[in-house]
């Protein structure tokens, strides 16, 4: 399949006007489209929550009709997520201090952000750094090829940190997201 990106474009819009069900598709994800914008003005609440059961509607009804893909597609996830904690990727390790460099940045500059989502933010990021600069110290004094997976694996040093390290992560992950939920549910209740 060796297509350009202008013929898989093509492609698509052909399928787009084929035959009744995909151009039926594509007026009701419009006119959904059409309606969210337009509440952007309006702010309806009755529509945000209208299209909210159009979206869960419609993750609902492929689960249950297409149960076994659901499975087959959050088992793959969790086997990837497995996968990488046990045999963590330089790549994503390397992904993940692009993010939080960003992060890191974002935090400095905020100013809406709590002095404690602040100091756990600096807590976490500053071990964070810490081991992924040993992890690069290590890999350099060790001689070990930050390429080649398989030596990664074999210094034990080396593979403990990228996992406290992506352990971490996590954490700090988790935290976030009760403590964004908590702040949203302050805000609506008090």
């Amino acid at each position: 399949m060796n297509m350009s990106l202008f013929e898989k474009f093509g492609t698509v819009f052909k399928y787009m006007f084929s035959s009744f069900l995909p151009i039926g598709m594509f007026v009701l994800s419009l006119l959904l489209l059409c309606i969210l914008l337009v509440n952007l003005k309006v702010k309806n609440k009755y529509i945000n929550i209208a299209s909210i059961g159009v979206y869960l509607g419609f993750a609902l009804g492929i689960t249950i009709s297409y149960s076994e893909y659901v499975q087959l597609c959050i088992n793959g996830f969790v086997k990837a997520i497995l996968s990488y904690i046990y045999f963590p990727s330089t790549f994503v390790y390397f992904l993940i201090f692009a993010f939080i460099t960003a992060l890191m940045i974002k935090t400095i500059f905020s100013d809406k952000m709590s002095n404690i989502k602040k100091i756990i933010n600096y807590s976490c990021f500053s071990i964070l750094y810490f081991l992924f600069m040993s992890f690069i110290v290590l890999c350099v004094y060790s001689g070990v090829d930050i390429y080649d997976t398989v030596s990664l694996y074999k210094n034990d040093i080396i593979l403990s940190i990228v996992q406290i390290s992506n352990l971490l992560f996590f954490v700090w992950i988790l935290i976030t997201v009760f403590y964004e939920l908590y702040i949203f549910y302050k805000k609506k209740f008090d």
